[in-house]
């Protein structure tokens, strides 16, 4: 066939899509879509998906501009549980602002924070039972510290020191914590989605009660794993949560790289013919009450849901990456949706539960857990100062059964160790 294009047929071109802002421009988020708080209509948990298909393209919203909950979303909590949710996320970002720092001074190698995204796992992790399977991405760790996992035990994570539970088999911020329904977490993006939807039908067919939830940016729909996902979920409609972070990048690759441009990352449920919504991912509430919503839908056997949290990554990718290289300055600051915990904050105020005073004497208290919990976990020693574990622990917890061989090879490690007199056999 000839290279040659026919007079009568325009040449072909393929679409390269490019973000709205680059370093130095003006941002305008005209363009983002904010309807009015409340204005989402709340089917029953157990309607079949196909009857609110919207959802998946407009915004669930509960708080207002005036910072009242309203409409049908509204999850109608306490204010002892507000105040644990907003406590929860001020701890995350006490968390995250202290290991920011820590990395920077060289005591670890790497970090990821998660500011502006508190409440994706925060209200989340407080709207499903303690017992659920969570199998989060790398930015979760909300999930941790509001089931009451030691801050001392994150951070000998991140330390890979000598309390690392670890043993320093996982990069700093991947942690792993059975026993509190956190599923180990991996650096390949994706991978979570289908491991979720596995123990969810494994719990489903032991007819056990508890139900999966998994987390993954936007940018990691475009994987193998999402989609493989999905489709074992839809057929044997497995009691799985599918949380789809929408901050916006990957990285340094905006959300269109991803599809952005053509639809929401929720109406990809409708594909599948699952249940699909798409939330303010920076109201809490609103991610408490879909969370809430999409449990009751996965532990009644009406099927699994997919939620896009649409909210905004409001610093680096980790410590290892620089976003004035490819985005305007002034993304942040002019995100529509504003900032979660102050959003929870000025509602806590405006119903007359809370104030500004207890709120900065609450950011100190909890600045200064954290500082204790550092120099308690630094005192196991921080990356790079020297073999904080036996180096024949290298075999451990690789197997269930360690294999002959390793067996082998371990006793082989331990008696030449033992021969030189090295400082790091096992004792």
């Amino acid at each position: 066939m000839s290279g040659d294009v026919p007079a009568n047929r325009p040449p072909l071109s393929l679409h390269v899509p490019e973000p709205r802002f680059r370093p130095g421009d003006a941002v305008d988020y005209a363009h983002v879509e904010v309807p009015p708080a409340g204005s989402a209509r709340r089917p029953e948990p157990g309607d079949a998906a196909a009857s609110f298909h919207e959802l998946a393209f407009g915004l669930v919203r509960v708080l207002d501009e005036e910072n009242r909950a309203v409409g049908p979303w509204a999850p109608r909590l306490s204010p002892d549980v507000l105040r644990q949710m907003l406590r929860n996320m001020a701890l995350v970002r006490a968390f995250d602002e202290r290991m920011f720092r820590a990395q920077r001074q060289g005591k670890t190698s790497f970090y990821m924070k998660s500011t502006g995204e508190e409440a994706v796992s925060v209200a989340a992790a407080m709207a499903m039972q303690r017992d659920d399977m969570c199998f989060p991405s790398y930015r979760q760790q909300g999930i941790l510290i509001t089931r009451d996992y030691s801050l001392v035990e994150m951070m000998n994570q991140i330390y890979s020191n000598r309390g690392d539970k670890l043993q320093g088999k996982q990069l700093p911020i991947m942690y792993s914590a059975k026993d509190y329904g956190f599923f180990s977490i991996s650096g390949n993006l994706a991978t979570q989605y289908p491991q979720a939807v596995g123990w969810a039908m494994a719990s489903a067919a032991k007819g056990d009660s508890r139900i999966a939830a998994t987390w993954c940016g936007e940018g990691s729909t475009a994987e193998g794993d999402f989609h493989s996902a999905l489709t074992f979920a839809t057929v044997y409609r497995a009691p799985v949560i599918f949380n789809v972070v929408n901050n916006q990048w990957a990285i340094s690759s905006f959300s269109g790289f991803a599809g952005a441009e053509a639809t929401t990352f929720a109406a990809r449920a409708v594909g599948y013919g699952i249940a699909g919504l798409r939330i303010d991912g920076n109201d809490a509430l609103a991610v408490y009450a879909a969370t809430e919503w999409a449990a009751e839908r996965a532990r009644t056997n009406a099927g699994p849901t997919l939620i896009e949290h649409f909210t905004y990554r409001a610093e680096g990718h980790s410590t290892s990456d620089d976003p004035t290289a490819y985005r305007s300055a002034d993304e942040a600051t002019g995100w529509p949706l504003g900032d979660p915990i102050r959003r929870l904050r000025d509602h806590l105020i405006a119903i007359g539960e809370w104030d500004l005073e207890r709120h900065a004497a609450q950011d100190l208290e909890l600045a200064e857990q954290v500082k204790r919990a550092q120099k308690e976990a630094e005192a196991n020693g921080i990356l790079g100062h020297g073999l904080h574990q036996p180096l024949d622990t290298l075999f451990d917890g690789v197997f269930e059964e360690m294999p002959w061989h390793l067996r082998e090879q371990q006793a082989q490690m331990l008696a030449e160790e033992e021969a030189s007199g090295r400082p790091w056999a096992r004792k």
